[in-house]
């Protein structure tokens, strides 16, 4: 845990997701997950493609309904919430979204500049200041501020739309599959990031991915979804010794191996 995280709050759960089932009609996809996410951490989920993760994190920031279940965030339960109770809790958060969901027609800045000027009474100069600090602490060039969407790299896309994410100085930073589509030198920096941010922010992060690598290097616990349940969770070390079958299989598969060996070599 980070030093900006002080020791009444180490600890307190952000994040509680319990007993959740999720169907598309005859398709269940959760079937029962709990988990639980602390304060402070950089929390991830994983597993094999259609085990539920995006659909879980929708359903975490209030953007799909699960069959049954509770899912509290800052303790509150968030099942059910209409757009304008939910108001309250998603200014206390931040959203990554795996494809960006920039606005093409605005700049980097003024993407991030929009969110400040819906929820603030900020005046233009601050917005402006504020907004080109955001774009700085992603590790942006003050260039790539007034420059488009599709003028950028998909790794600066990527760090404009977490710029966005930040711009209301959340407690609470979502992360969706924030290196697909990388190549491994962008996705490497999108690594450090995250840890960066965390320490430096006090953000807590909760992010889905089935980036071994981004895995190894930022989270502090990974759950593992799969048969519509939470198969495991632990760290990166205490998972890769699981004698649970799929488990074994996402992460002594060839990437796995190569990402585990990494990260030892690293220490």
């Amino acid at each position: 845990m980070n030093a900006a995280i002080s020791g009444s709050t180490r600890g307190e759960r952000v994040i509680e997701v319990s007993g959740l089932h999720t169907r598309f009609g005859a398709n269940v996809v959760h079937a029962g997950v709990d988990l639980s996410v602390a304060r402070g951490e950089v929390f991830a989920i994983a597993g094999g493609s259609g085990c539920g993760k995006s659909t879980l994190l929708r359903e975490i920031i209030v953007l799909q309904r699960p069959a049954s279940g509770a899912i509290r965030v800052f303790g509150q339960n968030v099942i059910g919430l209409s757009d304008e109770a939910a108001l309250p809790l998603r200014r206390r958060w931040g959203v990554m979204f795996e494809r960006g969901a920039l606005f093409s027609a605005l700049t980097v800045a003024e993407n991030v500049e929009m969110v400040m000027r819906e929820h603030t009474d900020l005046s233009a100069r601050l917005i402006a200041e504020m907004a080109a600090l955001k774009v700085a602490l992603t590790g942006l060039p003050p260039e790539a501020a007034v420059k488009y969407p599709s003028e950028l790299s998909g790794g600066m896309r990527k760090r404009a739309a977490l710029a966005r994410a930040l711009a209301l100085d959340p407690e609470l930073l979502f992360l969706d599959e924030p290196t697909a589509g990388l190549d491994p030198l962008s996705a490497g920096g999108i690594d450090v990031l995250v840890r960066e941010l965390r320490d430096s922010l006090g953000l807590t992060i909760m992010m889905v991915t089935h980036d071994l690598d981004l895995l190894w290097r930022s989270a502090d616990r990974v759950a593992v979804l799969g048969e519509g349940r939470v198969l495991g969770v632990g760290t990166m070390s205490e998972l890769s010794t699981a004698q649970h079958p799929s488990i074994r299989e996402y992460f002594h598969g060839p990437r796995g191996r190569a990402a585990g060996e990494q990260a030892w070599k690293r220490r």
